[in-house]
């Protein structure tokens, strides 16, 4: 004869938990969604698992290609205003300056590149450049300009230019590609013009 007390027993226990405040609630409902079975996960949208499925990669060589060649890029800008500021003659500070225009051009469109493909590129120099940087710092006069010739006229140009070109040949992204052979010509001219730098340079300290 219990039966007719249920809903008594009932609503005084509901009271209780309202006069107990909302933490027994929260207790209480979270008991409840224990115990309760679980609701199935909805299935994804065939829109959005195509969309997924779509959204293209970048290959990690033509990642490592785009990092180093910011990383000659940004060399080439800092060693080249090192140039217009310690250079001790008139054609190695417009030399310098003339890296420092054309190099940060072409680091500006391999970031907007970068950009496009979620690539993130470094903000400086590896050890290797940063080596050479640390040494030419250590120079002033002529000794500058001769060894600022050498390693970043005609060896780091000569290197820069050797990445562009197996980028050019290996890579399978068409922009990377026409990156590539947009920056070959102007790292070409770059070379040829240190080269005859320090030939001339040379020619003078023979005579």
């Amino acid at each position: 004869m219990t039966r007719p007390h249920a809903p008594r027993i009932h609503a005084l226990g509901i009271a209780a938990a309202l006069a107990l405040g909302p933490g027994l609630l929260q207790t209480v409902a979270a008991q409840q969604a224990q115990t309760s079975p679980t609701a199935p996960a909805a299935p994804q949208p065939p829109a959005q698992r195509a969309t997924a499925q779509k959204t293209p990669g970048v290959a990690v060589a033509d990642q490592r290609m785009m990092r180093d060649l910011a990383q000659a890029n940004i060399a080439e800008v800092e060693t080249g205003r090192m140039a217009q500021e310690k250079g001790a003659s008139e054609d190695v500070k417009r030399f310098g300056a003339q890296m420092v225009e054309d190099h940060q051009k072409a680091l500006t469109e391999l970031q907007e590149l970068a950009r496009t493909k979620d690539v993130e590129l470094p903000t400086e120099p590896d050890a290797k450049h940063k080596l050479v940087a640390t040494g030419l710092k250590a120079l002033s006069g002529a000794a500058f300009d001769k060894e600022y010739i050498r390693m970043v006229g005609v060896t780091d140009h000569r290197q820069t230019l050797e990445k562009l070109q197996r980028t050019q040949r290996e890579t399978g992204d068409n922009n990377l590609r026409a990156y590539a052979a947009k920056t070959i010509p102007v790292v070409q001219k770059h070379l040829q013009h240190a080269e005859g730098m320090r030939g001339k340079a040379s020619h003078k300290s023979a005579h």
